[in-house]
């Protein structure tokens, strides 16, 4: 099943897709082949985001004219295809994950999409290779899809990291509504950050209702 947004009824969401720019053959095989690799219980079938979030980052990347960017969660390369799609003629994305199985289909699509010469992919827990990087300015946009309990850390480490203006966008902010009632770690760690971010200065901050909540900020 093609993921949808989760506010969305199904008819909805066939009509925000049908209303958008389509995936071409290459994402469309990737969103296939990923829901196939869900339905045999290989992947988690709510890692995926929706397609209108896809085409929504790739315009996002194209109006920032953004020439480096970087993806903290993965997965099978889906949102990296699109990011690295709408970045500059000579622009880069470096990917952190830690799964060599689920990056691997990844980088067969990359490979298909003619993008591989212009996404890293780095192995290894995301933190400390994100502390490893120069705590320079050079990220235009950024994109955060892992563990929730994590975001606060990823975010702080990327503040330095980003140059003015630069955008970050947080996957799964409203956490399929649990944010209202929150029982278990993600639930409260995502709450809390929620908060956070809506009065820290240094972001100008909208939590999006899209996917499954998608919240934007831009370094001030």
């Amino acid at each position: 099943m093609t993921p949808r947004s989760f506010l969305l009824t199904a008819e909805l969401a066939d009509y925000v897709r049908a209303s958008s720019e389509r995936p071409d053959d290459v994402a469309a095989d990737l969103i296939a082949e990923t829901a196939a690799m869900a339905e045999r219980g290989e992947v988690p079938g709510t890692m995926q985001i929706a397609p209108e979030q896809g085409v929504f980052m790739q315009l996002l990347a194209r109006a920032l004219m953004a020439r480096q960017a970087i993806e903290i969660g993965t997965f099978t390369g889906y949102s990296a295809l699109c990011i690295a799609r709408g970045l500059a003629e000579d622009g880069s994305l470096l990917c952190l994950d830690r799964n060599a199985e689920w990056t691997a289909v990844a980088r067969r699509f990359w490979e298909r999409a003619g993008l591989a010469d212009r996404i890293e992919l780095r192995l290894g827990d995301a933190l400390t290779t994100l502390r490893g990087l120069p705590a320079v300015e050079t990220f235009d946009l950024a994109f955060i899809d892992a563990d929730k309990t994590g975001y606060a850390a990823y975010v702080e480490e990327l503040y330095d990291r980003m140059t003015p203006n630069g955008v970050v966008l947080l996957d799964n902010t409203l956490w399929s509504g649990r944010v209202l009632d929150p029982r278990a770690e993600d639930d409260h760690a995502l709450v809390a950050l929620n908060a956070a971010l809506a009065t820290d200065p240094r972001w100008e901050t909208v939590l999006l209702p899209l996917g499954d909540g998608l919240t934007m900020l831009r370094k001030r």
